[in-house]
């Protein structure tokens, strides 16, 4: 199937939309909507959606519909700003679609609602753009330890525990299998032919802390069009703020299991062998060799050495044990099914032999 040819160029219009749902990171939301109006490429228009909170829609639109005190800086007027209410199921997949279906950019990006871009984050994915092929480009996520340190005992084999690029995805501009959804921008017209996110696979507002949405899409993206080029470019850059509560071990376990959990949708949804083939990689490469570099530096009496390494293991333990059981509890289930083109707000439920994330 041959998409049109897509918009490209300078003047291309990005549409970001950045999902809420919570009035405790208010000051959070606030930081990433200035983050998108200092673009050095401005933001066609920024959608600010909100998952089943009344308060805080109200909140957010009482904010923005007041007029701004005092001169305007010189410059572009800041990109028109649209609240919105999730009009799917409870959940991030619902959320962006709602994002998604409301935007008329010939790009959407999604940031995540605790994190705020480098000023030319929207310029380097627009450049991506260029290439016709490319449906779909990521950046690089940079952990903001609330505490002001990363932990000694946190791998950053793992970083994508804590929604952050993780060691071992190469650097520089590189095709990548999927891309990271906190920070991550796609062609309309791959929503068009793929469709939008599936629900029941990502977060839904339940405790534990589900994943993969992004995942799956982009996968599913390269099955519908197999010329796809989907790209990381590290130039473009979020800085994500990782709270306090995120640096236990608890949360960590958890987490790598829910991933194990999520990936048995991945792989039930897409098939394993696209939905694990990257996964695969990262344990049987990068994982040892966390595990060699952590033991190294506990011989060297480096601190933190031999947590990092029991990290690694207990990290993919609990995955691997999240997956086993997901795929058991997949089974009794239906398969989530890929939501249609997005045209209804309330549609659906790394270098190049490197291929994306785990996460």
């Amino acid at each position: 199937m041959n998409p049109p040819r897509p918009a490209v160029g300078p003047d291309l219009r990005i549409s970001v939309v950045i999902c809420v749902h919570t009035e405790d990171r208010w000051e959070d939301i606030l930081a990433a909507v200035a983050s998108v109006r200092a673009q050095s490429h401005p933001a066609h228009e920024l959608l600010l959606v909100v998952d089943h909170h009344q308060r805080l829609l109200d909140r957010l639109t009482e904010h923005f519909a007041r007029a701004p005190g005092g001169a305007r800086p010189p410059g572009p007027p800041p990109a028109p700003l649209r609240v919105l209410a999730n009009a799917g199921p409870r959940g991030l997949s619902a959320g962006r679609n709602t994002g998604i279906a409301a935007a008329d950019g010939e790009v959407i990006a999604f940031l995540d609602d605790d994190a705020v871009a480098e000023r030319d984050w929207l310029r380097h994915f627009a450049a991506a753009y260029a290439d016709p092929a490319v449906m779909a480009v990521g950046g690089r996520t940079e952990p903001v330890w609330e505490s002001g340190r990363r932990p000694l005992w946190f791998p950053e084999e793992f970083d994508w525990v804590v929604g952050c690029t993780y060691r071992g995805l190469p650097a520089g501009k590189v095709r990548v299998r999927n891309v990271l959804g906190g920070n991550a921008s796609f062609r309309r017209v791959a929503f068009d032919l793929a469709g939008g996110f599936t629900t029941g696979i990502g977060r839904d507002g339940d405790r534990r802390p589900l994943g993969c949405e992004e995942t799956e899409l982009c996968i599913r993206i390269s099955q519908v069009l197999p010329d796809a080029v989907l790209l990381i470019d590290d130039r473009a850059v979020i800085h994500h703020r990782v709270p306090a509560e995120r640096r236990r071990f608890r949360y960590f376990r958890g987490r790598a299991y829910a991933e194990g959990l999520s990936k048995a949708l991945v792989a039930r949804s897409v098939g394993a062998r696209d939905g694990l083939a990257a996964e695969r990689r990262h344990t049987v490469r990068v994982l040892p060799a966390g595990v060699l570099r952590g033991v190294r530096d506990a011989l060297l009496g480096r601190p933190g050495g031999a947590a990092r390494a029991g990290a690694i293991v207990a990290g993919a333990a609990a995955a691997a044990g999240g997956y086993a059981w997901g795929t058991l509890r997949a089974r009794a289930k239906p398969t989530p099914l890929p939501p249609g083109p997005v045209d209804d707000p309330a549609c659906g439920p790394a270098a190049a032999a490197h291929e994306g994330a785990p996460a």
